[in-house]
């Protein structure tokens, strides 16, 4: 059973429409709809399918969320600027995000696994009831049930001791500005799919992340909030192999390492 809650995108594209000044024709042939179709989704006749809404999105440059749960009404004209050139304004409050997910015969939500195979088509799949219906699901009985979450497949040595092929699992973030410095989370980005790194909220002050690895030897990124299309926070994860105790070399490499950035932030200093 899929869950799929929208609250404003009726009144929203009607909105959006007439500030745009187009007609429900314009909008019908733009998007190869039917007029009568237009105008019963502008009237809350009918709900829209999951192929309308990233139309729709797509049309109006809009993210989905933003279109299905919050009231564009309430927007004053600066806030309506920032949303049309890119930044999402409602990276904050409690009613604001969408999150498709699904229940068991008992209305209890599931656990959806985001596998290695599934994480490619996530990033534009992550709003889509019939994607997330397609997930292996499961459920952990200590976990909260007030809460959302989500299991990812991870790969590669950026998150070592955390072994590459571990299962990582998130509690699904209403509000970015919740993102507290230093602590691991997982993103879901617009451009490099699902990453698992430290983040550092810097989002009142560059409206952006930064993205460390537990790794040294991979660099720290900076992320815009306008690249982020999800983000969990790390509860734990799961695998079937120990973690190998750190060597002396590690140690070495690790020291090393820490020496040659704090050598290159005293040469541009200098």
């Amino acid at each position: 059973m899929i869950v799929f809650i929208m609250h404003f995108f009726n009144s929203n594209i009607k909105l959006l429409r007439t500030r745009q000044k187009r007609t429900q024709s314009d909008v019908a042939v733009s998007l190869n709809l039917k007029r009568t179709t237009i105008n019963a989704l502008e009237n809350s006749i009918s709900q829209p399918t999951v192929i309308q809404l990233q139309a729709f999105s797509k049309y109006f440059g809009i993210a989905i969320d933003t279109l299905i749960n919050t009231n564009l009404q309430k927007l004053s004209e600066s806030q309506f600027t920032d949303l049309q050139n890119g930044f999402d304004v409602f990276i904050k409050g409690s009613n604001i995000r969408v999150i498709a997910t699904t229940v068991n015969s008992n209305n209890e939500e599931n656990i959806e696994f985001v596998n290695e195979k599934a994480k490619a088509g996530y990033t534009s799949g992550f709003a889509d009831a019939e994607f997330i219906q397609s997930l292996p699901v499961f459920h952990l009985p200590f976990l909260s049930k007030e809460k959302k979450y989500r299991a990812f497949s991870i790969s590669g040595d950026s998150m070592l001791p955390i072994p590459s092929g571990s299962v990582v699992l998130g509690e699904f973030i209403l509000n970015f500005n919740e993102i507290v410095s230093g602590k691991a989370y997982i993103v879901v980005t617009r451009e490099d799919g699902v990453v698992f790194k430290i983040v550092k909220n810097r989002i009142k002050e560059k409206k952006a992340l930064i993205l460390s690895s537990l790794n040294p030897f991979y660099k720290p990124f900076e992320l815009p909030v306008t690249e982020i299309r999800e983000v969990w926070k790390f509860v734990n994860y799961i695998n079937n192999e120990i973690p190998e105790a750190h060597t002396d070399m590690d140690c070495l490499m690790k020291e090393l390492s820490d020496l040659k950035r704090e050598v290159s932030e005293i040469k541009t200093k200098l």
